[in-house]
């Protein structure tokens, strides 16, 4: 009998959910955690001890979130990562294989346990988190060679930097060469990332991550010749800036920058905010959606997920989300 907590194995009573075998194919390359969310009254100071009100067990980890917002927006998702040999790794599989994603290339890392999030969140819906990477950390260049096929035939891979730097490469090597859209969402910064190796078409940062990224404050947009001549050194195509409940910021490979507006809603958790905008915004891609429309409806995706607690079960389905978005502007 596992002494994985009770919430753990709820989701897997989910119904399986059917995806069009013609719909467009997304791969994700990235990472799977168990989430230990503790609700708190406000985040502690450095060295502070406070007490939570509660704490709940939920599934998480940057890629798997993301596939899970591209899946349930009704498109072909494939998740390419890692998971322990410990008591989470066969109902996280199983709840993923509900959510009718791909799980072929998911591997079992023999003698270590799936990664962990330990996350703190307030009640104005911040959040802290410390990340331990478990079986995420040996996610390697071998995964990536076993599923070169799946990424050659994708409409576009996503990729995040929760799994190794060589692992990332790798996979995006393998859809350059095959022409396959390539969208990044480098979430942690890494500052040694070989951006000169790769070729990227679409990038997604939050401001403190553009900040890191690109050495500038996007409060607005600023002189393109400028921007566009950084993207370029780095080998993006187009710059998509989150700015919380300000404006997205976007700068195309082609034409002149632009903002779109968020919806305005009262979070509950921020957590999946990101990756349900990520998610999403890949899905939209992979399907050949306008930028400006699929900026959108990412826009509206992660704000509904800001409504319920966790980083995957309040992201929406593709009907909350065209119906929301038919009511935005």
């Amino acid at each position: 009998m596992s002494d994985a907590p009770e919430d753990f194995f709820a989701d897997e009573e989910l119904s399986p959910v059917s995806i069009d075998p013609n719909a467009p194919h997304l791969v994700v390359a990235g990472s799977l955690n168990i989430d230990y969310v503790m609700r708190v009254g406000r985040l502690p100071n450095p060295g502070e001890t406070i007490a939570a009100a509660e704490m709940v067990t939920n599934f998480g980890g940057k890629g798997a979130n993301q596939a899970v917002a591209a899946a349930r927006q009704e498109i072909e998702v494939t998740l390419i990562g890692s998971l322990g040999d410990d008591e989470m790794a066969r109902p996280y599989r199983t709840r993923l294989e509900n959510e009718g994603i791909n799980v072929d290339l998911i591997k079992n890392q023999p003698g270590i346990r799936s990664g962990s999030a330990f996350i703190a969140v307030d009640d104005e819906g911040e959040n802290t988190i410390i990340v331990s990477p478990g079986a995420n950390a040996i996610t390697s260049v071998d995964e990536i060679h076993h599923a070169e096929a799946a990424i050659q035939k994708a409409d576009a891979l996503l990729a995040q930097f929760e799994i190794p730097i060589s692992t990332i490469v790798e996979a995006v090597n393998a859809a350059n060469l095959a022409d396959v859209t390539v969208i990044l969402n480098p979430s942690p910064i890494r500052t040694t990332f070989p951006w000169s190796e790769i070729q990227s078409d679409y990038v997604i940062v939050n401001e403190s991550e553009a900040i890191e990224l690109l050495d500038f404050l996007p409060g607005q947009i600023r002189d393109l010749p400028m921007v566009r001549q950084q993207l370029d050194e780095f080998n993006i195509g187009t710059l998509v800036i989150t700015r919380g409940s300000d404006p997205t910021l976007v700068y195309p490979e082609f034409e002149d920058p632009f903002e779109v507006p968020t919806m305005a809603v009262l979070p509950i958790d921020t957590v999946g905010a990101g990756d349900a905008f990520a998610g999403c915004f890949a899905s939209q891609i992979a399907r050949g959606v306008d930028l400006r429309d699929a900026v959108r409806s990412a826009n509206v995706a992660g704000a509904l997920t800001t409504l319920g607690a966790g980083a995957q079960s309040p992201i929406p389905d593709l009907d909350q989300v065209e119906q929301h978005v038919q009511q935005f502007p």
